[in-house]
């Protein structure tokens, strides 16, 4: 099949026989070697362009397991006898066969590669990596293979310097009279800066547009993001941070600790906002996402902050980045957002704001 790979190689091929191979080496910054290897793969295709094409790059000689078939028999054995019995648990076993046989043991993680390939291989008597769905409508069968997981980001030692470095994203789940009702909530650790908006369904694609009007609302550009590993923020969110070339961070499992900045706004809204109006997010969430606003305005502006020496958020930004003009999405309607920019800047440490519709 013709590619774009082909049709390079071609044309440098075609170039070196008009111009030699020292032109062909300037205007293409192909090397001579390489050059007259591609001009005999196409000999010997008969010119054949398809010729040109990548070969595979797989050895030819592979690397070959020497694990005697007797252990592996015996982990097959095992494991039917025994559901889910790991790795660290059968290389004593192993061992202890081993001895009475008269054969080499093998390592642990080689235990664990085993059991691996037998899984893949379907060949465990008693387990299997499929799931069979009955659909209740139509009677069908539906066989599901699980996907294997790509690893997921961590933070680690990373620690942000800039504001937009790090912002962490979380969410609130409130029952009220058997309903349950959402709230999504974001805060720069750096400024801390915050946002938040509810939601009737807690899904990827509110998480998305959450995403989307904090982008909007904050007056700094956002480069790396921290969840935890909530299904929300999953397949629409974390593809809408991947079109934003936005860096996705995950906690680790059953470690809320270090989302702390966002966890502790959370109770800071609650306490301050949420359980006054919690009748409004069943209610009337529209009312209830206008009135949020003007609390986040409040909070990003005038609310003094002990972790920024009793200085609002937008303040601290502003005396460390000396003047900023942002587009703050914050809304004073219950129909829809209308954006209003803020203009900000300090002049003999007095501070200034102006609201510009």
């Amino acid at each position: 099949m013709k590619t774009n790979t082909s049709t390079f190689k071609l044309k440098v091929v075609n170039f070196c026989k008009d111009h030699g191979w020292r032109l062909t080496k300037e205007a293409f910054n192909v090397p001579r070697s390489t050059i007259f290897k591609w001009k005999k793969d196409l000999e010997k295709g008969h010119g054949c362009i398809e010729s040109l094409n990548n070969k595979s790059t797989k050895p030819k000689r592979c690397r070959q397991s020497n694990v005697d078939e007797r252990i592996i028999e015996f982990v097959k054995n095992q494991r039917y006898l025994h559901k889910r019995i790991g790795k660290g648990k059968l290389k004593p076993l192993i061992d202890d066969y081993c001895l009475v046989i008269n054969i080499k043991s093998i390592s642990e993680p080689a235990v664990g590669r085993i059991i691996r390939y037998l899984k893949d291989k379907h060949q465990l008597i008693g387990e299997s990596n499929v799931k069979v769905t009955l659909m209740g409508k139509t009677g069908k069968l539906i066989i599901r293979r699980p996907k294997r997981t790509k690893p997921k980001l961590r933070i680690k030692d990373f620690k942000p310097i800039y504001a937009g470095d790090l912002v962490q994203v979380d969410s609130i789940v409130k029952y009220i009279q058997n309903i349950k009702r959402y709230v999504i909530t974001a805060v720069d650790v750096k400024t801390k800066t915050t946002f938040a908006y509810g939601y009737t369904n807690l899904s990827s694609l509110s998480a998305k547009d959450f995403l989307d009007k904090l982008i909007q609302a904050f007056p700094f550009d956002i480069r790396r993001i921290q969840t935890d590993n909530g299904h929300e923020f999953l397949k629409y969110f974390e593809l809408e941070l991947k079109n934003r070339k936005i860096i996705h961070f995950f906690n680790y499992p059953r470690c809320p600790k270090m989302n702390c900045f966002v966890e502790r706004f959370n109770r800071t809204l609650q306490d301050e906002y949420l359980n006054d109006n919690i009748y409004l997010l069943t209610d009337n969430i529209e009312t209830f996402n206008a009135r949020l606003m003007d609390y986040l305005y409040w909070y990003n502006t005038t609310r003094p902050h002990f972790s920024l020496k009793q200085i609002p958020p937008l303040k601290y930004l502003i005396n460390s980045e000396y003047s900023v003009q942002s587009n703050m999405l914050w809304s004073h309607t219950s129909t829809c957002f209308f954006p209003f920019f803020i203009i900000c800047y300090c002049y003999k440490n007095i501070f200034y704001i102006y609201e510009i519709s």
